[in-house]
């Protein structure tokens, strides 16, 4: 007999397809990586916390494939002998033939088989999906025989600031959702029939991005791609921002390139600056907007960038959850036209509060004038107020840094500057091999920021690598860093020339000028 489990129902919810694959075809699956994986731990971290508002929790849970398969029996005997409160409890239900499943958080008994539902969230407020995932479990409790009384939500509190020793309690915020949820239960049991129905057809249903929903465009993209290779580099599933109901209007209009979309068709900016680009096979080039950008830059110049610990449990006073802290810069400067490149770096390798040092260093490094460059400088200068509150001696230090700043990603955000190839983004990790396509990230062993935050808050925070281990890793977080702001140079050197008239908007051709 075939069954829905609760995360294959939020599969179909996002794509059917998506469900399809799950249960016939995983191959076609990405595998879960090392930075879903921390998503995954940090809401089990969170549980923890989540569960001081319960009094003598009877956990059922399982820890290899015989006990999840026995769970059903363990959460009943668990009922019937009248424990007040489970958790990790898991309920199995006939429907349609088939058989629906779900483990829930938390349930307590009020009488009988009246029981109160609990979802515990590593979120920070109430989401759409959090309503879907607790009205399958309400039909899935009530096929069973059970009658809920009352649902909560229970997630982050993301206003509690640590002082001293942790207030488990206060660290999460607790909403009552019954009647939102009681709304979707009627559309959950037609969405649970219709997704039976997938699952046990032995044809995928249509793969179109334009039938994704509930925020799973992006990650639905990167399987659709690989399910159906396009031979155009250049798609439409490749616009910038798209949404589900854009892909939707193209295909109905037999749209398959973003060269060919109409200028009648409704796009956001980005997109707009994406389809000029591709459309003239050339980059688009505002110089004048350019010219005026490189104006505001004096030397001495500064390129500034920082890595980030973060947890949604605060690890120091003075932080909230999931707060981003600093612990690594990197620093690149040129003090004068034509001067040599300078880097200067800092790292925190032990388990303290790394502003301290991060600030005496940064404050050492950067002289009183001169240009700060930072790529989307709002989350520099955010981590520069959270420093100053944390370390307020240094306020005035901070105050001024973030008067200096200038965001360097405003030629290519702004579309003073775009190329095809960017693919409308204007992150730094696509604008940089179209630039520089000498340098690369790909031959680093951290590639990205949420490895780098990562790896530190093993190896340094929770001491999981050994000695050996963490000198690799921290090696390879100062090689990371410095890659961040030497690309930052190398981009703004790219400027300066097509402001000189030295650059022939051709990347390849460009020259190195500092």
């Amino acid at each position: 007999m075939i069954q829905l489990s609760k995360s294959e129902y939020m599969l179909y919810l996002k794509h059917p397809a998506w469900l399809w694959l799950k249960k016939h075809d995983k191959s076609k699956l990405p595998q879960v990586d090392a930075a879903t994986q921390a998503i995954f731990d940090a809401g089990h971290l969170f549980e923890e916390y989540a569960e001081v508002r319960f009094d003598n929790i009877t956990q059922i849970g399982f820890n290899n494939y015989n006990e999840y398969l026995n769970m059903p029996q363990r959460t009943t005997s668990a009922l019937q002998s009248g424990v007040g409160t489970i958790g990790q409890g898991r309920f199995v239900a006939a429907y349609d033939d088939a058989e629906i499943t779900c483990i829930v958080d938390i349930v307590e008994v009020v009488q009988g088989k009246e029981l109160d539902l609990y979802e515990i969230k590593s979120s920070t407020s109430v989401k759409p999906d959090h309503i879907e995932d607790l009205a399958f479990q309400t039909v899935v409790l009530e096929a069973a025989g059970y009658k809920v009384r009352n649902i909560s939500v229970i997630y982050c509190n993301n206003s509690y600031v640590r002082r001293g020793e942790l207030d488990k309690l206060a660290m999460s915020s607790q909403t009552d959702v019954t009647s939102r949820v009681r709304t979707k239960v009627g559309s959950a049991k037609n969405n649970i029939s219709l997704a039976l129905t997938v699952a046990q057809s032995q044809t995928m249903p249509d793969p179109t991005p334009r039938r994704t929903k509930m925020s799973g465009l992006r990650e639905w993209l990167g399987i659709y791609e690989s399910l159906r290779p396009q031979s155009e580099k250049y798609n439409i599933y490749k616009l910038c921002r798209a949404s589900a109901d854009q892909i939707g209007m193209l295909e109905d209009i037999g749209v398959s390139k973003i060269a060919d979309i109409p200028d009648s068709f409704k796009l956001r900016s980005q997109q707009k600056s994406q389809l000029a680009a591709t459309r003239q096979d050339s980059p688009v080039v505002n110089l004048e907007k350019i010219k005026k950008f490189m104006d505001k830059i004096v030397y001495p110049i500064y390129f500034l960038d920082y890595e980030t610990l973060s947890s949604i449990v605060p690890p120091f006073d003075g932080l909230t959850p999931s707060q981003q802290l600093p612990f690594q810069y990197s620093l690149h400067i040129i003090k004068e036209p034509g001067a040599d490149l300078i880097h200067k770096e800092f790292l925190h390798t032990l388990d303290t509060d790394p502003t301290p040092g991060v600030l005496e260093a940064l404050k050492r490094d950067i002289g009183p004038q001169g240009t700060v460059l930072a790529w989307y400088d709002i989350f520099e200068k955010g981590r520069n107020e959270l420093m100053a509150e944390l370390q307020p001696e240094y306020k005035d230090f901070t105050n001024d840094l973030n008067g200096r700043m200038l965001d360097l990603m405003t030629p290519f955000a702004k579309g003073y500057y775009a190329d095809k190839d960017f693919f409308g983004s204007a992150s730094i990790k696509k604008v940089l091999p179209v630039i520089a396509p000498d340098l690369s990230y790909g031959d680093l062993d951290i590639q990205e920021g949420s490895s780098a935050q990562r790896l530190w808050m093993q190896s340094v925070y929770e001491n999981v690598h050994s000695p050996i281990e963490k000198a690799k890793i921290m090696d390879d977080l100062r090689k990371y860093c410095e890659l961040d702001t030497f690309a930052m140079v190398r981009i703004y050197e790219f400027l300066v020339a097509l402001c000189k008239g030295q650059s022939s908007s051709d990347p390849s051709e460009q020259l190195s000028l500092l």
